[in-house]
């Protein structure tokens, strides 16, 4: 591997690390556990399951978001992701078109929302590339061997 293409498992690693952790942060703080499960709930899942989903969600991505900024653990921590980004896009984005700019109204919250999957696509595929590919030669990984 060259330094650049580790470099860019980096940035890449570091990137998603950031999303995901202000994520679990949106979810804990500013919508909650239970409007996490709602949505859950909203995209097919039993409603029971919903606060479990919830939690799932927020120390996945807390967690999860962490570890990948780190390189540690790196493809356990990316896998751990690919659940709730795979639900994202295939529950509750792909209906609502390729394009971010569409303006979905939240029924629930009375709120309009943008919809589109090209977001939650690139993620989904970011995330997959960082289990296939692992952190590369710059994470805290390569020091655990």
């Amino acid at each position: 591997m060259t330094f650049l293409s580790g470099l860019g498992l980096a940035l890449l690693r570091v990137t998603l690390g950031a999303i995901f952790v202000m994520h679990a942060y949106l979810g804990l703080v500013v919508v909650g556990p239970m409007g996490i499960g709602d949505y859950t709930a909203r995209m097919g899942y039993p409603a029971a399951l919903g606060p479990a989903l919830g939690w799932y969600m927020i120390l996945a991505h807390g967690i999860g978001g962490l570890l990948l900024i780190l390189g540690l653990f790196t493809r356990g921590a990316a896998l751990a992701q690919v659940p709730i980004m795979a639900s994202a896009f295939f529950l509750y984005h792909l209906r609502q078109g390729f394009f971010l700019t569409g303006i979905v109204v939240d029924a629930a919250r009375g709120t309009a929302i943008a919809g589109g999957f090209e977001y939650t696509l690139l993620v989904l595929a970011a995330t997959v590339t960082l289990v296939l590919a692992g952190g590369g030669p710059l994470a805290l990984d390569r020091r655990r061997r």
